[in-house]
């Protein structure tokens, strides 16, 4: 390991130790008085004018060993003597020190180190007493120390150390710190190992957000590269210091089995945690839901760290926009509501609200329980506040019919009037909305115009949410200008509030060079979330960040054989958590899963690999397994796999037993499948196989390259010369990387009334191509009249033309089929989720330019302004 223990040195060459007596002055006869100190983190340090040596008040026997020969080895000569010393530290003279003496010889009072009161080293071996000593911090201990070990805190070097300068004793020290925290655990048992204190990354996700072993962190104000919470790397958040649960799991061997060597799931140490039965007997046995801490203040906006210190990186010097679109204020209509029969006046502020609810009457969500509930309690709070209507307690009391009456009449008489502007009219209200929108619109970053995003503040309504959202039905309040955070250059004019909020104020103004967020403010309903106003995804700053993700996605392949070997050896030992290490990272290699990150009881129960419940997944026959749970945006991922028999073997002993510490207990149905193991610990795992790589790193890795597989794999034969046919190939491709990402839609209300139009469309063409056939068959046999569809006789046309025809029809029949079923085949699946996020758009540019297909085709205009830096990618380009 790194250094030998005391108890292995000879005794004849340890250090006696000092009475504390003497150390503070008072010892016995000729004892000499204590040179000057000063207190320093736990240690004494010599003064300027002391002219002593003076060590650390505690240090290892290793080390006094080391000091007691380095301080012989100089007493030769003066010319022996190291030369590069503190200033103001001096050598004792020769005549002072009996250094060169025998121990048993030396005086009491010339001893340097004392952990007692009273010294027992002139007293016989067997009847010394072993100093106590102060228990360590963490409790770890060296493979090679005693039984009962001299644990001493850690000393932190100050800033002032500078090695060859500083005494060899505080030089050994440091070597013997800089040996532990670096490469000389490499051989340690896991057990041992500390898990590295994590530097803070260089923009502070998906996401997204790394949640902490044993509890959970409020989420907060988004760097400049957070544009989604699951969904981003970690390597783009921002590390948030935190303290040491002593609930967290740890790394260990769960089967009895002798802890693994294999440098795998850390080249640093894990810090074993206390207490484990009292977390499990709290947790009932599976990993506990801990309410996530702030990791800064809500109100304060990150700034990006560098990649190398934790210092902000500078993204800007000057920056200057026009802030945010605020939507119009309320105006009511004055439409009365019922309860229990009777019509009730509403004030403003009721009648806003109750008419956000009367819209929705004719959706799926006005018959949600959750929906229901949760909009009836912010609606009494409304209700509350004007002391009127407080003897209004039950919801299927209320009619809001007469409010959905008037709001559909509205909606209709506006869109009917909108039919009936003329051309200039259209052109004279567009130009109209451009004048208003026109100040929000852009942003003079180091004096170029960037685009802004959305700029427009949410109006306030209904929270509807994704799937069962716990808080869908929540009031989304108005936001305001106090609500909202302003981030804009020193020398930059504030931006100007508009006309209806006239004496009012922006809740803060930043000068943060650091991001590039534009504003934020707090999500009305989900108070732990920020919304942010960015530059638009054809700004510089995105388009740098979108090729730095794939880069990093691409630099994967250097890497993969390696990581996916290191996992499979992890997923065939005996450990528990490295087993389950293992396995989950194979799901997330061959399946794409998302990382799972916990959640709190306010947000949708959605699941990733990480937090799968012992229900999610079931065994079947022939090494087969079925996954079935609802994954973000509560879309259900359902499939069933074939694995290796070392990942079916392990799956069945997580989902019914925890580790070794919980071997009486078995797993129920609702408990974690990887009790042992969080999103954070498998992000930490990859980063330590390639800089800055994470779970979405990998997802986008996978979704690439099966994309540029699939595309290159087609011959000619298969893709034809007909660019639909083209282009439908290319949709399966994109097709399947969907369903491996497991971006799936629901099935449009509209997809059979579309399909219908679509056959009807096919069954008229293939019509006209039966009376051309007739016509040229008439032509052929030299008739003077042929009877058309309509019924009337003509002269049958020329052959040649009606062979050119014909074939005409025939593609476009032809064409029209492929869309049909390029349509029915991508009715259930999203295509666009993994345009966007996953796919390096230069393998789509590419593909198009080998294959000559208009890139219209494939990317709108939104993604092709996205992915301009792609478009002069090469033919050849591979991923």
């Amino acid at each position: 390991m790194s250094e030998s223990s005391e108890d292995d040195m000879p005794l004849m060459s340890r250090f006696s130790v000092k009475s504390e007596a003497e150390t503070k002055g008072g010892a016995g006869p000729g004892a000499k008085p204590p040179p000057a100190t000063t207190k320093e983190h736990g240690k004494v340090l010599p003064t300027a004018d002391s002219g002593q040596v003076v060590d650390t008040d505690k240090v290892s026997g290793a080390d006094r060993s080391a000091a007691a020969a380095a301080l012989g080895e100089c007493k030769g000569s003066e010319d022996s003597k190291p030369s590069s010393l503190p200033q103001g530290i001096k050598w004792p003279a020769d005549s002072e020190s009996e250094e060169d003496g025998p121990l048993v010889s030396r005086k009491a009072g010339g001893r340097l180190f004392s952990d007692s009161e009273d010294s027992d080293v002139d007293a016989p071996l067997m009847s010394r007493r072993i100093p106590k000593r102060p228990p360590s911090e963490n409790g770890d201990s060296a493979d090679n120390a005693p039984l009962i070990p001299p644990k001493n805190p850690k000393r932190q070097p100050s800033e002032s150390d500078s090695g060859e300068d500083a005494p060899l004793i505080s030089r050994k020290i440091a070597e013997r710190q800089l040996s532990n925290s670096e490469d000389s655990e490499e051989d340690a048992p896991l057990m041992s190992r500390k898990i590295p204190k994590r530097q803070p990354s260089e923009s502070g996700d998906d996401s997204e957000d790394a949640p902490l072993i044993s509890r959970k962190t409020a989420k907060r104000p988004l760097s400049d590269s957070e544009d989604s919470e699951e969904d981003k790397p970690l390597i783009s958040r921002k590390a948030v210091k935190r303290e040491q649960s002593s609930g967290s799991p740890t790394v260990g061997s769960f089967f009895g089995a002798k802890p693994s060597r294999i440098s795998t799931l850390s080249d640093s140490r894990v810090k074993s945690r206390s207490n484990p039965e009292k977390r499990a007997a709290a947790s009932n046995g599976s990993r506990r839901s801990v309410k996530k801490e702030p990791s800064r203040s809500p109100s304060k906006a990150p700034s990006n760290a560098s990649k190398s210190g934790g210092e902000a990186e500078t993204k800007w010097t000057t920056l200057e926009h026009g802030g945010v679109m605020f939507p119009p204020e309320y105006e009511p209509h004055g439409v009365k509501m019922r309860y229990d029969g009777r019509e009730v006046d509403l004030t403003p502020d009721e009648e806003e609200v109750a008419t956000m609810f009367a819209s929705m009457t004719e959706t799926d969500y006005f018959q949600k329980p959750t929906f229901r509930k949760n909009f009836w309690e912010d609606f009494r709070e409304i209700l509350s506040k004007s002391g009127k209507h407080k003897w209004m307690k039950d919801l299927d009391k209320c009619d809001f019919t007469p409010i959905f009456e008037y709001v559909t009449a509205r909606k209709e008489k506006e869109k009917a009037a909108k039919k009936e502007l003329t051309s200039e009219q259209k052109k004279a209200a567009k130009e109209e909305k451009e004048k208003l929108e026109a100040p929000y619109k852009t942003a003079i970053v180091d004096g170029k115009a960037e685009q802004v995003g959305n700029f427009r503040v949410e109006p306030p309504g209904l929270f509807r949410g994704r799937g069962e959202h716990p808080k869908m039905g929540r009031l989304k309040k108005r936001v305001y200008p106090e609500d909202i955070t302003i981030n804009i250059g020193k020398e930059a004019p504030v931006p100007p509030l508009p006309e209806m909020y006239k004496g009012r104020k922006w809740k803060e103004i930043r000068h943060d060079n650091t991001v590039t967020w534009l504003a934020f403010w707090k999500d009305p309903v989900n108070s732990s979330q920020f919304k942010y106003v960015w530059l638009a995804a054809t700004s510089s700053f995105k388009t740098e960040a979108d090729r730095e993700k794939y880069e990093k996605a691409r630099m994967l392949k250097d890497y993969i054989v390696g990581i996916q070997r290191k996992y499979q050896t992890l997923a065939k030992t005996k450990d528990y958590k490295e087993a389950q290490m293992g396995t989950a990272m194979y799901f997330i290699d061959k399946l794409a899963l998302r990382a799972g990150h916990e959640k709190d009881d306010d947000e949708a129960d959605t699941v990733g690999c990480c937090n799968l419940k012992v229900e999610n997944v079931e065994l079947m026959d022939d090494l087969h397994i079925k996954f079935d749970f609802l994954g973000k945006d509560s879309i259900r991922y359902e499939n069933t796999v074939q694995v290796e028999e070392y990942v079916y073997k392990n799956v069945k002993i997580f989902k019914e037993k925890f580790g070794k510490r919980f071997n009486e207990k078995r797993k129920k149905p609702d408990d974690q499948l990887f009790c042992e193991l969080d999103a954070n610990m498998l992000n930490q795992f990859l980063k330590e196989q390639m800089p800055g790589l994470s779970v979405k790193v990998f997802r986008t890795y996978n979704a690439s390259i099966t994309l540029d597989r699939l595309l290159n794999e087609a011959t000619e034969e298969d893709l034809g010369t007909i660019v639909d046919k083209k282009i439908a190939h290319y949709n399966t491709a994109n097709k399947e990387v969907a369903i491996l990402c497991n971006h799936q839609r629901s099935v449009p209300k509209t997809h059979e009334a579309s399909m219908q139009r679509m056959a009807e469309k096919v069954e008229k063409a293939e019509e006209e191509l039966r009376w051309l056939e007739r016509e040229l068959k008439a032509a052929k046999a030299g008739k003077a009249t042929f009877t058309k569809a309509d019924g009337k006789e003509t002269k049958p046309g020329n052959p040649d033309s009606l062979k050119s025809r014909i074939a005409k029809k025939k593609e476009q029949i032809h064409k029209m089929e492929i869309q049909v079923q390029n349509k029915e085949d991508l009715k259930s699946v999203a295509l666009g989720t993994s345009k966007i996020n996953y796919l390096d758009p230069r393998i789509t540019v590419a593909w198009c330019k080998r294959n000559e297909v208009p890139i219209e085709k494939v990317f709108n205009r939104s993604l092709y302004n996205k992915f301009l830096w792609a478009m002069d990618v090469e033919p050849n380009y591979r991923f």
